[in-house]
């Protein structure tokens, strides 16, 4: 029987080897990629959403809030509005009530004006004789003065004989006398005013002071 050879080329074991994931690898590459000739799979359908829907009830409730913020809107506006012409009307009248606010005062002092006029016409013409007359006719006017000015709430700071209060009285200099009482009024050269409970100008005073003890002269001294 005749033997055939058969020359079998051998290759070596390190450049037939892979390496050890290798085989993992492309299987799961296979496994990726679709055979050849198979479909490709359909994509996912979209679901419908359906709109929402309104009923009529909801849809006249919705009218009616609109309707009341648009009456609210309006209202806030005309407020608005309201509030300005009041700050406006009320600085007016602020303003002219600080310009104005001694016209009533003004009103009573026009008479006073008219009585010193009359009483300098009759100074100017008068005689020798009629000191007297426009002494009376002075003092008429200054007392009519002195009540309009009352009225208007001015007061006066009649310190002269009073106890010496720093509030209101304004000490100029001290008199040293045995009679009157440490501390009190002796003399008053400028009166004080004061606008009801508020001190406009306080009097200008003279205050008493009691002597110093005279010192002892010679003698005979006191027993111990």
């Amino acid at each position: 029987m005749k033997r055939t050879n058969v020359h079998t080329e051998k290759r070596p074991a390190a450049a037939s080897a892979e390496p050890p994931g290798a085989v993992g690898t492309a299987a799961a590459r296979a496994e990726e990629q679709p055979a050849a000739g198979a479909p490709a799979a359909a994509p996912e359908a979209l679901v419908p959403v359906e709109p929402p829907t309104v009923t009529p009830e909801q849809l006249n409730e919705l009218k009616q809030q609109a309707a009341r913020a648009t009456e609210n809107w309006d209202r806030l506006l005309r407020t608005t509005a309201d509030f300005d012409n009041f700050k406006k009307r009320a600085t007016r009248e602020k303003q002219e009530a600080i310009k104005y606010a001694n016209e009533a005062v003004m009103q009573k002092l026009v008479p006073v004006l008219d009585s010193l006029d009359m009483a300098l016409a009759a100074a100017q013409t008068a005689g020798p004789d009629t000191g007297q007359s426009l002494q009376a006719g002075v003092t008429m006017v200054l007392q009519q003065l002195k009540s309009v000015l009352a009225e208007a709430g001015l007061e006066e700071v009649n310190a002269l004989g009073q106890p010496f209060d720093p509030n209101f009285h304004e000490a100029l200099s001290q008199q040293e006398t045995p009679e009157v009482p440490e501390g009190q009024v002796i003399q008053q050269l400028r009166k004080g005013y004061k606008l009801r409970d508020r001190l406009l100008r306080p009097a200008s005073v003279i205050i008493a002071k009691q002597p110093a003890d005279p010192e002892p002269t010679g003698g005979t001294p006191a027993p111990l």
